[in-house]
């Protein structure tokens, strides 16, 4: 097959930016064009498109314009806004997660402690609303970027799951480390919540899409969320917390802890954890109990490789995995933290829906259910626990 060219452009500058330019390198699919770069931040962008010898773009209208697909890498205050903007000129928008949120009132001293979370899920499924209204009436489409979708061990859950017929009756997983990369990600007027929806979305989206591959796979059909039980938790914000440095703690009004447990329209359940209190790098994992087998979906850490280094300065400039804190001791180099962590399958897979219309695992209508799902766990917080009904959106 003729490689199709495809003409793609950035907005945003940041870290996901960054390995976003590096995975659409990778894609061998498509012959992909890089036009440029858009950001808020103009030196940033400047800086960022210098580096890598591409555009830099002053307005995202002029950029829209010019390209086929657009990389929405913002923080997601803004998704709706770029996405909505591309597809109605028809272009495709790969958007990194969350899909969108509630970012509060507009008010300079919003506080995401106090307010009612009600209106958070009323307000971020209006957006959600909106976009896959859009969607709808464009000929591109909504990409979500959620890369734990494509990631090498839940592509082949995916296959178990396909080809033995088997039923999952809980999954549980967990997205942790010591605290985010973002500045803004301490404020829930910029991040649209704390750990729930900024790591809590990686293990929830995953196990939202197995049941949906389970249910398709033997009934025709995607088993699909239909109530969710959550609790949150500041703990670095409590008057007790002793900080010796080693873990963020300098966050506005958004939680460091959450546990959703999600039930199933088919009366199956999982369990999903997130948090900015764990040391050690970024523990990313998603255990699957099913009737006929059992997994550990093991993204990161794994046990790829295994290295043990007496002396920190040895392995000064050796990358071994993100947020570690030492590289003294025994620890699990990856090889390729990308590729178990799905970057560039996912950017392949989307540049083949983009080129030739394949199918896209990774959907708007997936996104829809992770953004219902969590906004939904926020209200029942709110509630000490209480189940709350899950509303479906597509």
């Amino acid at each position: 097959m003729k490689r199709k060219t495809i003409r793609t452009g950035i907005v945003g500058a940041g870290f996901a930016a960054r390995f976003h330019f590096e995975c659409i390198n990778r894609v061998a699919g498509a012959a992909i064009e890089i036009e440029g770069v858009y950001a808020i931040d103009a030196e940033q962008a400047a800086s960022y498109a210098k580096e890598r010898d591409i555009r830099c773009y002053d307005s995202l209208e002029k950029l829209v314009d010019k390209v086929d697909v657009i990389h929405v890498c913002t923080p997601p205050v803004v998704h709706e806004q770029i996405a909505v903007a591309a597809l109605k000129k028809d272009k495709f928008a790969i958007v990194e997660k969350p899909l969108t949120g509630y970012f509060g009132d507009g008010s300079e001293d919003f506080n995401g402690d106090t307010f009612p979370k009600q209106q958070a899920l009323d307000q971020a499924l209006a957006s959600v609303k909106r976009m896959l209204q859009a969607e709808k009436k464009s000929k591109g489409k909504i990409l979500y970027a959620e890369n734990w979708v494509y990631a090498p061990s839940i592509q082949k859950e995916r296959q178990i799951i396909e080809k033995t017929g088997a039923q999952i009756l809980w999954m549980r997983g967990e997205e942790a480390h010591s605290g985010s990369h973002a500045a803004t990600y301490g404020f829930w007027k910029f991040s649209g919540g704390g750990s729930m929806i900024g790591k809590g979305c990686h293990p929830l989206t995953g196990a939202l899409y197995l049941k949906r591959v389970e249910g398709i796979s033997r009934n025709g059909s995607p088993i699909r969320p239909k109530a969710v039980s959550a609790r949150t938790h500041a703990l670095t914000r409590l008057k007790t917390f002793q900080d010796k440095g080693h873990i963020r703690a300098d966050y506005h009004d958004i939680e460091d802890f959450s546990v959703m447990h999600v039930v199933f329209d088919d009366g199956t359940i999982a369990d999903i954890f997130a948090s900015d209190i764990i040391l050690g790098g970024v523990h990313n994992w998603l255990e699957v109990a099913a009737n006929n087998h059992r997994t550990f979906c093991n993204i990161n850490p794994n046990t790829a490789m295994q290295t043990y280094n007496p002396v920190d300065d040895y392995f000064k400039d050796i990358y071994v995995v993100e947020k570690t804190g030492t590289k003294q001791g025994w620890s699990n180099p990856s090889p390729d933290e990308d590729w178990f962590t799905g970057y560039p399958q996912e950017m392949e897979a989307f540049y083949r829906t983009i080129a030739y219309g394949e199918p896209v695992e990774s959907s708007s209508s997936l996104a829809a259910d992770c953004i219902s799902t969590i906004y939904s766990a926020y209200v029942s917080a709110e509630k000490k626990g209480a189940e709350v009904p899950i509303k479906d959106q597509c």
